[in-house]
């Protein structure tokens, strides 16, 4: 008999996650499939942790693990994916935008053989403004990525314990998790969804939250920041080279008719240092995933764990 291994972030999801655990434990008792449902939470302020110890002590497959603070919505996911122990591993969300259920499917993807199969949105009752700006994200990141990435897709849905054994061994501690099942998996099989809206509470995420996770998928997944930075200073350069070369051969040849002008030198000032802004920025981003690699600190910290 199969064992499956379920892990839920949470943050403040004290209105869904006793919901989500029963449609969970539904799910599974229907199946006639053994499970875990491991819960990380990263040191919610509402009553999450509280309404999750009182889970457990009604249902046994329920787990908990409580970080020590916020470690965002990477770190965390990542570090419950290490502590599974079943034949596979899902990865659905508190919030219900993604499916419960989608499981059955995920499952029954997952005794076909494939090794990977992620949620994939097909339509999102999202504002169609933040739905529209992450589909264009998920679109250009694919084309700059080095490897073939999967649009509309967040990491969410089920891998087989032989990738899971992998993320194990990987030490990585801002771990992009789907450019790292780009990078692991073999083809990745999608199960087709359509989004509802968050069912109860607010997210925690905002603008800077999803920037942030933005820009580390691009600083990951591609070279290309680090070649448009050595073409475009490369062009900068022979264009600045040249300027200067021409303004010289004028004032030399037309002395006194030629006065060498302040429009052109201010406009070059200008435009040099702010590509050099630019790219020290992006230079800075690359610099600070090195650091946080040297440095080797854990994924999270626990202050505790329950029913381990």
């Amino acid at each position: 008999m199969s064992f499956i291994s379920v892990v839920t972030p949470t943050f403040n999801e004290e209105e869904n996650i006793e919901e989500l655990c029963l449609e969970v434990e539904n799910i599974f008792n229907k199946l006639g499939i053994k499970y875990e449902h491991i819960i990380i939470d990263n040191n919610s302020v509402d009553k999450t942790v509280k309404i999750v110890k009182e889970i457990i002590k009604k249902n046994q497959s329920v787990k908990l693990i409580v970080n020590n603070k916020n470690y965002g919505q990477l770190a965390s996911p990542v570090h419950a994916i290490k502590q599974t122990s079943g034949e596979a591993v899902i990865l659905i969300n508190a919030d219900f935008q993604d499916p419960p259920e989608s499981i059955p499917g995920l499952i029954r993807s997952w005794k076909e053989g494939n090794k990977i199969t992620l949620l994939q949105k097909e339509y999102s009752e999202e504002e169609n403004i933040i739905h529209y700006t992450k589909k264009f994200y998920y679109w250009f990141l694919s084309k700059i990525s080095k490897v073939k990435l999967t649009q509309n897709t967040t990491g969410s849905g089920i891998m087989d314990k032989s990738i899971v054994d992998i993320i194990k061994k990987i030490n990585d501690p801002i771990p992009y998790l789907r450019g790292l099942l780009a990078e692991l998996g073999p083809d990745i099989n999608l199960l087709k969804f359509n989004q509802p809206q968050r069912k109860k509470g607010k997210s925690s995420n905002n603008l800077f939250s999803l920037a942030d996770v933005a820009i580390l998928g691009i600083i990951k997944q591609s070279k290309m920041p680090l070649r448009f930075m050595t073409i475009s200073g490369l062009l900068i350069s022979i264009i600045s080279f040249a300027c200067a070369l021409i303004y010289l051969l004028l004032k030399l040849f037309l002395w006194t008719e030629f006065e060498i002008g302040k429009a052109p030198l201010l406009i070059g000032l200008f435009a040099v240092s702010g590509f050099q802004i630019l790219f020290l920025g992006l230079l800075g981003e690359y610099i600070n995933i090195i650091l946080l690699h040297v440095r080797n600190l854990p994924l999270v910290v626990e202050k505790e764990r329950f029913n381990f």
